[in-house]
């Protein structure tokens, strides 16, 4: 692994948060007190070593910032008050940079200016795109009644929302494998080994188990976070892949589970979204001390979007014409916005890594057993 000593890298991802880590003298009191490090994983500590010293390629190589889930025992008791918390958060919105193929997510993290230039562009072309639908196709809009599926054909609609899943699929993937290059640089391990332990990938980015780990009482912040990405992958899955039956001018019944689904996914979305800005508003939890725009952008975009989302469906049902065209224009308008600037790219982005860095770590350590098993096994027959 190269030991290159980038000079300017503090510097540089001090941009990315408020963090001190020039501050800390390195005593290890944050990694003593932290529930999840290991000998193996021996954070923050090793984490602020490395970007003091400015080894820019071991910090890539590594996956200890995303094992970090945030509990702040390690900056409440750090004697020098280097926020250490703050720096594995810092390091991972400057990774997830790094990740990124392009410097879009860079400039996203460090200038609060191009988060809105970002926002407001990916809204007024999903405007202008209605505007000009309307106008080359010449279809005179129902207003004696709601069909939402002649405003905006349900089947063109669903086109265009997996074309830009592609590319946001695309973008992500890219992120993925970037951060595969930088960890598993240099190594050589069997293919099916990956295969073996891929279910260590599913199970972490469908649970985030270890989260219940992270010294919080009750499991309550892990509790929320599920509930909020249930409702978040359930959303995702009724508008990319059940979009052509989620969508529709047809009254349901109450009990259909076109309803129930998207109730569901409403109901929680905004509850985790609003539990989440209540608590960066009120700074109370050491989690919430520092906040970034895009820390608030992620909450703020999932609860605009369900309440817009369930806005078009009392309008839909109370058949009011004009404020169902409007707010459904609204609404995909934010969910563009949010989705371009989150995916891969932004908060969006740790749902993925994560358990992705969970996944290459556990596949290195299935090697390191594998090699001593063997090693034993040697040692036997001799």
């Amino acid at each position: 692994m190269s030991n290159r000593v980038n000079p300017d890298l503090l510097t540089q991802i001090e941009q990315y948060g408020e963090t001190k880590i020039e501050m800390c003298f390195n005593c290890g009191n944050c990694t003593a007190i932290c529930p999840l490090t290991s000998e193996a994983h021996p954070f923050p500590r090793n984490m602020i070593r490395l970007a003091q010293l400015g080894l820019e390629d071991q910090l890539l190589a590594s996956s200890d910032p995303w094992l970090c889930y945030y509990c702040g025992e390690c900056t409440e008791t750090c004697p020098r008050g280097a926020e250490p918390a703050e720096a594995m958060m810092t390091l991972r919105r400057w990774l997830t940079a790094r990740y990124a193929p392009t410097e879009h997510s860079a400039r996203l993290y460090t200038s609060e200016k191009a988060v809105w230039i970002s926002i407001f562009r990916i809204a007024l072309v999903t405007l202008a795109a209605f505007v000009v639908f309307h106008l080359v196709s010449h279809d005179r809009i129902v207003t004696d009644r709601v069909e939402l599926n002649t405003f905006a054909p349900v089947m063109l609609v669903w086109g265009l929302v997996l074309l830009h899943g592609a590319r946001l699929a695309y973008r992500m993937f890219a992120g993925v494998r970037n951060m595969f290059r930088h960890m598993m640089k240099d190594t050589n391990i069997p293919f099916s080994v990956y295969v073996e332990e891929f279910k260590t990938f599913v199970i972490h980015f469908f649970t985030q188990k270890r989260w219940r780990d992270c010294g919080m009482d009750n499991h309550s912040r892990w509790l929320k976070h599920l509930l909020l990405v249930s409702g978040y992958l359930t959303m995702l899955t009724l508008i990319i892949g059940l979009l052509w039956w989620f969508q529709t001018d047809e009254v349901y019944p109450i009990y259909h589970p076109q309803r129930w689904l998207g109730y569901y996914a409403t109901i929680v979305l905004i509850y985790g979204s609003v539990d989440m800005l209540i608590g960066r508003y009120r700074k109370r939890e050491q989690i919430h001390r520092f906040s970034q725009p895009t820390d608030w952008f992620f909450p703020a975009f999932i609860l605009v979007g369900s309440i817009t989302g369930i806005l078009v469906h009392i309008f839909r049902y109370l058949e009011l014409p004009y404020p169902t065209y409007g707010m459904y224009v609204f609404h995909v308008m934010a969910m563009m916005a949010m989705l371009d600037t989150e995916v891969g790219i932004g908060k969006w982005a740790h749902l993925a890594y994560r358990p992705f860095a969970l996944y290459l770590d556990r596949v290195k350590q299935r090697v390191k057993e594998d090699q001593a098993a063997l090693g034993l096994a040697t040692a036997g027959s001799d």
